[in-house]
């Protein structure tokens, strides 16, 4: 009692409470003013124990003052107190929270009091000496955290200021051990690091190196940048860093406790080891080490963190430096590689450039062999253009003369001593290289061989050479002498491109010889030549009053036919010029000239032979002349054309009756080669009346006529009129409107669809042309045709369908699909059809598998072989072919198995028979073409498919595709393009 009546004596003493305000003033620390606080509430009555507690968010690390041990379980009651303004008593009402402060964090005063004493009157007591203080601890923690605050930039800062240096120092110019002194200087900035050590791990090879070391107590005791197994340091610390990749800090007893089997000791036990991975993607790529050697000197978890941090640096800085070193020590010998490439590519320019003046010095030498120069300068030349090429101050050309028994020197050149011009074969250098007839490369070594085997006799004759080359002069299969240089210093050596180079010149010296050889027999051949010039012109007169003797038959001869003896074209145009000269003069007298040519004369030559034809030309003229009386004229014009000029016809039945007479006359039966012929001819027949000026003319008109005749079947006569004029002069426009056309491209194909006969669906297209005439419309190949061809345009007009076509199936067809051409037989007499057709392709853009070109039999029979090598130009490119109107040709079946053909397409004058009754005949024979191509693997399309009944017998026979009105009708692509896309 007496104690507490001092105390409660002592807290109402004013100056005692001036004391502990003075002592609440001095206090700056949190820590300082919680005792001045803890001190106050002990001094009161009745107050057992008292503390200051704060860092509440943090149970496991709170800070008491005086320390006092926290029970768990209050730990709820402490965070509800903190929350509230008002005291807060324990569950056991013998302790009380007062909350101090609320900012920057809550503080609490605990106070454990005295069973049985007042509490709320002691309580009273301290509310204003506690708020005070709760002020005081507030403005203390604050200053704290201020202060811990400055501290942790300070450290950032400087952290900041040795990231940017050791970066600086990655890219700075110094070398690597001097950039990890300065590493090691930087870290030591930021901690205690007086022994530190660097080591690299490659996890490819399971190697290490260390890359830096410096320890007080321990020298290295690996080589510093040498690369190690990783067994090498296996069990030490920094092993189980590097594999486990987890950061190790601690004394020897921690450290024991942080690793799962024994510890290897390399050099000094340290009091403190801290090591930490260089991590790289999460994989440790080497590790960093610092260890303290003193016992006031430690490592803390902040030194950790901060070395993890940093070593990520270290280890960019480290490889960024390796990297640049790599790099320089790449650039280094990519530079000597490149050195040495310039050096190899020099040497090969100095090649190139002796190659192109051995190249020069070569083709002056072959055009000295057809210079027009003399032998002695054309010697003289080659000497100098070898000198250029090797060394040849010692050269000679020596030549066996035409006895063969001595040997001519016609050129030397010697330094020592020159050869003679002259001497006999003996058993020298040069005489073996003459009979082996090969080169010879010898030094004195092998020509002393030579001599000991017998091959060259000893004792050779002027100065002994040092390297001797001698090449032979061939012409033919003959050797006619040598080339040869040689040396008499040990340091001009010859060699092989020496003998290569010398048997070129020796070739062209040959060649030289034979070129003047044949000059010289030329000449003698001229001499000789004059001489019978002369001869024959004293022949020559005699000869003139020969000549002067027969010229009048040769008069006759020239208006004359040699085979037949009738008057020729000159004959008959100078009796018609008389004739319509009468005529003129008397108007009503009148003549007729009967022009006609025999029928498929052309067939007789060509399967009987011209002898055979000749025959019957002379038959024809016997008939024809024997249908005339005097003075009616008949004449051969050309070939298998004959006139009959008419002088006097009184009407044109006249002529007719003739024309009559001559059809019959040609008709009857003649023999001839064995072979009897029934010739048959067409004749055309113009009326002479006094309109026409000259004899062209009339032959003008009956031409006409005679083109008329042929025109309706043959084996008849036609009589000249106005309307075949006329036709004539609608022809001749007709020509020059499809030369416009061309020129105005008015040409179109049509695609007429060929289709699978059992779906129905197109498998390819048959291209035709249409003509779209500006006046007459759209116009059908029978209606320009036969004037194309006539004209000379036909093949121009073919080939701008085929590029069309091509164009338009490419730009608008579908890629499954193929297309046919008809080619005629003039493209085939061609022998670049095949390039110009390939030609084609490739410029539209078409694959020649797409493409299949039509031939007709008739086109066959014309050059068989050179057609079939076309063909076979053509499928080697893909491009096929198909024999049109099958079955309508001369030898369908002998051309069958021996052409490369894709198709044949069966006539439609076989198709057309198939829907009618009792027609087994066109059956038959349909199915022997369809049994005949697939034995033969040749697809079939059938032409002219117009109605439903012939489609279903071929395709019951077995024909898969056709074509014709019944599956389309010839249209733009345009169409087919939309009926495609319609179906679909």
């Amino acid at each position: 009692m007496k104690h507490a009546d001092a105390v409660e004596s002592t807290l109402s003493d004013g100056s005692l409470q001036l004391t502990w305000l003075a002592r609440l003033t001095a206090a700056h620390t949190p820590d300082e003013v919680a005792r001045v606080i803890a001190g106050l509430a002990q001094a009161g009555s009745g107050c057992k124990a008292a503390c200051v507690l704060w860092g509440l968010d943090q149970p496991a690390s709170h800070h008491s003052v005086p320390p006092t041990r926290m029970d768990p379980a209050d730990w709820s009651w402490l965070l509800d107190a903190s929350q509230s303004g008002q005291p807060c008593w324990n569950p056991d009402q013998h302790r009380i929270a007062i909350r101090l402060c609320q900012q920057p964090e809550p503080a609490l005063l605990l106070l454990t009091l005295w069973p049985g004493h007042d509490a709320t009157s002691f309580l009273d007591e301290l509310v204003a000496a506690l708020q005070l203080a709760g002020q005081h601890l507030r403005r203390a923690l604050e200053w704290s955290d201020l202060q811990h605050s400055h501290r942790q930039l300070e450290r950032s800062e400087a952290l900041q200021r040795a990231l940017f240096a050791i970066s600086d120092l990655a890219g700075s110019e110094r070398d690597m051990p001097d950039m990890l002194r300065g590493i090691h200087a930087i870290v030591s900035t930021l901690m205690y690091a007086e022994n530190f050590f660097i080591v690299l791990y490659n996890a490819e090879q399971d190697t290490i190196r260390f890359l830096y070391f410096v320890d007080v107590e321990s020298p290295a005791v690996f080589e510093v940048g040498q690369d190690l197994p990783l067994s090498t340091i296996e069990n030490t610390l920094t092993w189980y860093v590097i594999r486990d990749g987890s950061a190790r800090m601690g004394d020897t007893e921690e450290l024991l406790a942080q690793v799962s089997g024994p510890v290897a000791l390399i050099g000094s036990d340290s009091y403190d080891w801290l090591g930490v991975p260089m991590l790289r993607d999460g994989r440790p790529r080497g590790a960093l080490v610092v260890q303290s050697y003193r016992q006031d000197i430690g490592f803390s978890d902040e030194d950790l963190t901060l070395l993890q941090f940093v070593g990520s640096h270290i280890l960019t800085a480290v490889e960024r430096k390796q990297t640049k070193d790599d790099l320089e020590q790449r650039v280094h010998l990519r530079t000597l590689e490149l050195a040495e490439a310039n050096r190899g590519l020099q040497l090969e320019i100095i090649e190139r450039q002796r190659a192109e003046h051995l190249q020069v010095a070569l083709f002056q030498i072959a055009e000295l062999a057809t210079a027009d120069i003399d032998q002695s300068e054309f010697y003289r030349r080659v000497h100098a253009a070898v000198g250029e090429l090797l060394n040849a101050e010692n050269f000679f050309i020596a030549l066996l003369s035409d006895d063969g028994q001595r040997l001519t020197f016609p050129y030397s050149v010697d330094e020592v001593m020159a050869p003679p011009e002259e001497r006999p074969l003996a058993r020298g250098l040069s005489e073996y290289v003459l009979r082996c007839g090969t080169a010879l490369w010898a030094d004195n070594a092998d020509i002393e061989e030579l001599v000991r085997q017998g091959e060259v006799a000893s004792g050779r004759s002027g100065a002994p050479a040092m390297s001797w080359l001698g090449v032979p002069l061939i012409v033919g299969d003959e050797v006619i002498g040598l080339v040869t240089v040689q040396s008499y210093s040990p340091l001009i050596v010859y060699g092989p491109a020496d003998q290569e180079l010398l048997s070129f010149v020796a070739s062209q010296v040959a060649n030289s010889l034979v070129r003047r050889r044949s000059a010289e027999s030329l000449r003698r051949a001229y001499e000789q030549l004059e001489h019978r010039v002369e001869e024959r012109t004293l022949a020559l007169r005699k000869e003139i009053n020969e000549r002067e003797r027969i010229q009048d038959q040769l008069r006759h001869q020239v208006m004359h036919d040699s085979l037949t003896g009738l008057p020729n074209r000159g004959y008959l145009r100078d009796r018609i010029d008389r004739v319509l000269n009468s005529i003129r003069h008397e108007p009503l007298r009148r003549c007729a000239l009967l022009y006609l040519d025999v029928d498929r004369f052309k067939i007789i030559n060509d399967s009987l032979g011209h002898l055979a034809g000749d025959e019957v030309l002379k038959e024809v003229a016997m008939r024809l002349a024997s249908c005339v009386r005097h003075p009616d004229l008949v004449a051969r014009l050309a070939g298998d054309e004959f006139a009959i000029l008419l002088e006097e016809v009184e009407i044109p039945s006249v002529a007719m009756t003739v024309a009559q007479r001559v059809l019959d006359a040609l008709g009857a039966p003649m023999l001839v080669a064995g072979k009897e012929l029934q010739p048959t001819a067409s004749v055309g027949i113009a009326i002479g009346y006094a309109h026409y000026l000259a004899a062209d003319e009339l032959l003008r008109d009956a031409d006409i006529a005679l083109y008329r005749a042929k025109e309706l079947g043959r084996k008849r006569f036609e009589m000249f009129d106005e309307t075949l004029a006329k036709n004539v002069v609608d022809v001749l426009a007709l020509e020059v409107e499809l030369r416009q056309a061309l020129q105005h491209d008015q040409f179109e194909p049509y695609f007429q669809p060929i289709c699978r006969l059992d779906g129905g669906e197109a498998v390819g297209y048959e291209a035709l042309i249409r003509w779209n005439h500006p006046s007459q419309g759209l116009l059908r190949p029978a209606d320009f045709m036969k004037i194309a061809e006539d004209s000379g345009l036909i093949e121009t007009i073919d080939w701008r369908m085929f590029e069309l076509s091509c164009r338009q199936l490419v730009r608008h067809g579908r890629d499954d699909t193929f297309m046919t051409l008809n080619v005629s037989a003039l493209h085939l007499r061609h022998a670049d059809f095949d390039v110009r057709l390939i030609q084609l392709l490739e410029r539209t853009g078409l694959p020649p598998t797409r493409l299949i070109f039509e031939v007709t039999e008739g086109a066959l029979l014309d050059n068989p072989e050179r057609v079939r090598a076309t063909l076979d130009r053509l499928r080697m490119a893909g491009v096929g072919a198909a024999l049109d109107d099958f079955g309508t040709g001369y030898s369908s079946l002998s051309y069958l198995h021996s052409l490369p053909l894709r198709m044949l397409k069966i006539d439609r004058a076989f198709v057309h028979e198939l829907d009618k009754d009792q027609n087994s005949s066109s059956t038959t024979v349909v199915a022997a073409i369809l049994a005949l191509a697939r034995a033969l693997n040749i697809q079939v399309i059938a032409e002219g498919i117009e109605t439903e009944t012939q489609r279903d017998v071929l395709l019951a026979m077995g024909c898969e595709m056709g074509q014709g009105y019944l599956l389309g009708y010839p249209a733009p692509i345009g169409q087919w393009l939309e009926a495609h896309t319609d179906s679909e």
